[in-house]
């Protein structure tokens, strides 16, 4: 790749990144090939104003090895006053006819799925963990690999 090349790519994604203006936090994380059933992605969240709302968001990367046309997710939010929110929730990943939805010009797709809307944090500090919690159909045991998703994210947004 030319110098030329490269220096475009890099202004692109510069202003790419510097016009999105609701952005208060985004951060995603790796889970490899596959991501594991017991695999816990974490983040830390950053201190935000407290007499504001924002939105909440899983982001997930995933490819072509998707298998499935949803997906189950755990997420716990430990709050500052020792309490912990969990909620099991689903989310479509591909259309009736198996094509993967969410962004991307290539085989991967980036999936901004809505977790809260409208959230209003307490003063302290917040943590977020997301697990996978696929299941086959009539089976119990959880998908030990799930194949397809490669990163695991998280982002806060301005509501205004």
């Amino acid at each position: 790749m030319s110098l030329k090349t490269s220096l475009f790519y890099l202004l692109t994604l510069i202003l790419l990144v510097s016009c999105d203006k609701k952005r208060v936090f985004d951060e995603y994380h790796s889970v490899g090939k596959s991501w594991n059933k017991d695999t816990i992605v974490s983040f830390d969240l950053p201190k935000v104003d407290t007499q504001k709302t924002y939105n909440l968001y899983l982001n997930l990367r995933d490819n072509n090895d998707y298998p499935y046309n949803n997906i189950f997710l755990i997420v716990s939010l430990q709050q500052p006053n020792k309490k912990t929110i969990v909620d099991t929730l689903e989310y479509q990943m591909a259309d009736p006819e198996g094509n993967l939805l969410g962004d991307g010009f290539t085989d991967v797709k980036e999936s901004k799925l809505v977790y809260k809307e409208g959230f209003r944090f307490m003063p302290g500090a917040y943590k977020v963990q997301i697990k996978q919690a696929i299941r086959q159909t009539g089976k119990v045991t959880g998908v030990v690999q799930l194949d397809g998703i490669t990163e695991v994210g998280f982002r806060i947004e301005k509501t205004n």
